[in-house]
Formats: structure tokens, sequence, C-alpha cells
């Protein structure tokens, strides 16, 4: 899943910071979200024609990592 991460790139310069796909002003954000209401990678693909399958697949595997299992040590009441 490293490998795949690199395709995303932070610049605060670009988009105000939010992982971008490949330097490009388009937002991880925006392609989950489009998957999220419904749309297929074709129809991502042909909407975004600089994008590239990948990038789609990095989109998701971000959305994983920060979505990650992670173990919470709850206080004593």
């Amino acid at each position: 899943m490293k490998e795949i991460l690199k395709r995303l790139t932070v610049n605060p310069a670009v988009m105000t910071g939010l992982p971008c796909i490949r330097g490009m002003r388009i937002p991880a954000t925006t392609i989950l979200g489009l998957l999220a209401s419904g749309a297929t990678e074709q129809q991502i693909l042909a909407d975004y024609p600089d994008l590239e399958a990948d990038d789609i697949k990095a989109c998701l595997a971000y959305a994983t990592w920060l979505t990650r299992e992670r173990e919470i040590e709850l206080q004593p009441a």
C-alpha cells in the first residue's frame, strides 16, 4: 500500500494542502466523494482524462489508511 500512496502529494500551496493526485489540483477527497456517490471508475476516468486507474486506487488506499483500526486506551470512569 505504501507504494500506491506515493501517487498522492501534499503541498501547502496547492489546494490548501489537501492530498492531491500526482501534484494536480485534484484532491483525493474529490475522487472519494465521487465514488461514494456512486460514480464508477470508468466515469471518473472519463470526466478526469489526466487520471489513471492507479490514482483511484491510491485514493482508496488513502481512505483505508485514514480509517485504519487502532487501539484506544479507555480511561477508567
